[in-house]
């Protein structure tokens, strides 16, 4: 069975859903397939012990819906990862969303048909009306940019007598850790957020580190009922302040160089930083991931704020970073992170000094020692950006595939579409500010931007839209001459690819920021959707058939 609509979504996450109601609110037909078997996206999948968000709770919420925003109710200003999922569930149960998802459904296969300007898409699995294939005018991918885990493995793994967990597949059944010896293998944020938590609970915990990475206080707290109520009446406030900043998280740099500020006024900027923005400390002045020297100033200062934190001083030279400038690793918001080494039941293992060998019966064999585990937990990251994107084969005009047009690294035009690749659209992806950013905030924006398309397209009726060549190259060598303007290529990471072997070196992210991206987005538009071939020879062909 074939089901047709007009638009098909991949992914029930925070974009897809968007992207779901607004298309639909144009009355347009949609359906969203879905891997999982729930809505929820990351949020469904990383239910690991201290998952929460690193953008605020009124920050990271839809802003589609004024009577949503003052209806819904944060307990903490740095949302759990079970209240988000309550409030995902919350959104696609008032909005009606549910009826137009499949779940159980990975996609396989999504080929464009150049003679009827349709993508034909396949899944494994889903549909209770048994439909394996859908056709529509329209693809979006709304995969996320962290959702394909890497699937680490050691040798020996399968003689392991404990239970192997990995973070971002956590199981929905109770993970019994207390009183267990646990190992946590990496130290991103899923690592340094599950630290501090079953450090409380097991009777020993191993924490298993190649590299020492920033990581700022979430300062976190619950949500006053004054705090709840200003955040409400102010929400059309905050919503453009994040609009207008780089980041979309409101904050605005101070406008000198970090250097240029006298050292007493830069401490107390940094002071008033630490103990408040999180993940906007980067923010803290406008050059900080721009100037070595001003990088500097804040990476000191981070590291001095470490050392009042961790009593051994063997153990503190290890978690201290070194080497590379903050932020150019997406530093983590932590909520106790350091602390918890100073526990007579935690422990760090410098794997960069004595690295992982095998896995065995009772645990792990470092080149050092064997340490017995009840269970080993996985925080080894993802195939950040396109890992999500290159799942399924995608085949676009004469049979070239993503993967083949990515064989060198992603291009695109804006970071939402890709020339060969008609009536395609990707949110938040490469070439997007995309992990640079909120990325709700980036959603929610390109979402509306390709509403706009759409409708400009159906009103002219255009049946097919696709980026041009020039338009690719020319965007492709901007991204890459505002990365040159920054500190991230002196630092090997995932928004370079270097956390895949084999995965090209190239910077992924758009680091222009918020404001600049939405500003090319609208030029773009009253241009015409400059760098759009816009066709409507497909429908007068379909026409003449007939």
């Amino acid at each position: 069975m074939i089901a047709q609509v007009d638009a098909v979504v991949i992914g029930a996450g925070f974009a897809g859903l968007r992207a779901l109601y607004t298309l639909r609110s144009m009355g347009m037909s949609v359906a969203v397939l879905e891997a999982g078997d729930d809505v929820g996206g990351v949020w469904h999948f990383n239910r690991y012990p201290g998952a929460r968000c690193d953008v605020e709770s009124f920050d990271y919420s839809y802003r589609f819906s004024p009577e949503l925003e003052q209806e819904w109710r944060w307990s903490e200003r740095y949302a759990t990862q079970p209240e988000i999922l309550r409030y995902v569930s919350h959104v696609v149960d008032r909005f009606d969303l549910r009826r137009d998802i499949t779940f159980n459904a990975q996609v396989t296969r999504a080929t464009y048909d150049e003679t009827r300007a349709l993508w034909d898409i396949e899944v494994d699995g889903g549909g209770n009306e048994g439909a394996r294939r859908w056709q529509a005018g329209k693809l979006i991918l709304a995969v996320g940019q962290l959702s394909t885990p890497k699937d680490t493995v050691y040798p020996g793994q399968e003689t392991f007598g404990g239970r192997i967990i990995y973070s971002a597949k956590w199981p929905k059944d109770d993970v019994e850790l207390a009183g267990k010896r646990v190992a946590i293998i990496g130290t991103g944020s899923s690592g340094v957020q599950m630290t501090p938590v079953i450090a409380q609970v097991a009777s020993h915990l191993s924490v298993f580190q190649r590299t020492a990475n920033f990581s700022i206080p979430a300062a976190n707290a619950p949500m006053s009922d004054e705090e709840d109520r200003t955040g409400k009446a102010n929400y059309r406030e905050r919503r453009e302040a994040a609009r207008n900043s780089p980041s979309g998280l409101g904050f605005v740099p101070d406008t000198r160089s970090a250097i240029d500020v006298p050292e007493a006024e830069r401490q107390a900027a940094y002071e008033t930083a630490w103990n408040r923005l999180g993940f906007g400390f980067a923010l803290t002045f406008k050059d900080i991931l721009l100037d070595e020297r001003s990088n500097e100033t804040a990476s000191e200062f981070i590291r001095s704020k470490i050392a009042e934190q961790v009593d051994d001083p063997a153990v503190l030279e290890k978690l201290t970073p070194r080497g590379f400038p903050f932020g150019t690793r997406r530093p983590s918001v932590d909520s106790g992170y350091f602390p918890a080494f100073n526990r007579a039941n935690v422990d760090l293992v410098d794997i960069s000094e004595t690295p992982i060998e095998a896995l065995t019966p009772l645990g792990i064999r470092t080149s050092a020692a064997e340490i017995p585990f009840d269970v080993i937990i996985y925080a080894t990251g993802f195939d950040a950006f396109t890992g999500s994107l290159l799942k399924p084969e995608i085949t676009g005009r004469g049979g070239l595939t993503l993967r083949e047009k990515w064989s060198a690294g992603p291009t695109s035009y804006l970071g939402l579409g890709v020339h060969g690749f008609p009536n395609m659209f990707i949110i938040v992806g490469p070439g997007s500010p995309s992990l640079l950013s909120n990325v709700l905030l980036s959603s929610e924006e390109q979402i509306d931007w390709l509403a706009a398309l759409f409708e400009f397209a159906r009103s002219r009726g255009i049946t097919e839209i696709e980026v041009t060549a020039e338009a690719e190259r020319d965007w492709v060598a901007h991204v890459n001459e505002r990365a040159e303007e920054t500190l991230y290529l002196k630092t090997p990471s995932y928004y370079l690819g270097a956390e895949m072997p084999g995965k090209p070196r190239v910077f992924m992210p758009y680091s222009g920021g918020v404001r600049g991206y939405r500003r090319i987005l609208e030029k773009t538009a009253a241009k015409g959707y400059e760098g759009f071939m816009l066709d409507t020879a497909v429908q007068q062909a379909n026409a003449g058939d007939d």
